[in-house]
């Protein structure tokens, strides 16, 4: 019983430190229109590295709640309720599903580089998507505008991210595991 209340105080502090890692990495943002570059997506794909699908959806998630409440951790040091229902509210959404189903891909082929990656090309595809729906709708843009404003301008330095993490991702998590974390 006493390893499980470890275990689970263990889980319980890890997720906090890698909810604490995104919130520190998302606020920084490049405002380049109604939607900013921001380094949210690469904090999720190291911490999905880190500490697996689960965990790291759980951190986002809890990233998530704690900016819905109104701590600046939203790009551009915001927060709040409002964010989640503005126009890229949709986006912030679908990273919870980009960490879930990258995950998936990570967990499962955790040392194939190119199926880590396709995992992530995936997940951020389900994100562009929800994010441009809810883009559209807010803004009221046709969906082919609210593409060009919330995907076009960030798909090169997204790709740039996933390759950035396809290649140290797997070099954190193997550090991580020979440190017996």
């Amino acid at each position: 019983m006493e390893n499980i209340r470890r275990t689970n105080a263990r889980q319980l502090t890890i997720i906090g430190i890698m909810s604490a890692f995104i919130c520190t990495s998302a606020p920084f943002s490049i405002p380049i229109g109604i939607v900013p570059i921001t380094l949210t997506n690469l904090a999720i794909y190291l911490t999905i590295y880190i500490i697996g699908k689960k965990e790291g959806t759980i951190s986002y998630l809890i990233y998530l709640l704690i900016g819905a409440l109104g701590l600046p951790v939203f790009s551009g040091f915001s927060g709040g309720f409002t964010k989640l229902a503005g126009p890229t509210g949709g986006y912030l959404i679908g990273f919870a599903f980009m960490a879930f189903i990258s995950g998936i891909f990570i967990d499962k082929f955790p040392n194939k580089i190119f199926m880590c990656f396709l995992g992530m090309l995936i997940g951020t595809l389900v994100t562009y998507m929800l994010g441009t729906v809810w883009l559209a709708y807010v803004a009221h843009l046709p969906f082919n505008k609210a593409l060009t404003i919330g995907v076009l301008p960030f798909i090169p330095a997204d790709l740039a991210k996933m390759v950035v993490a396809s290649l140290i991702g797997p070099q954190i998590r193997k550090r991580i595991k020979s440190a017996g974390l």
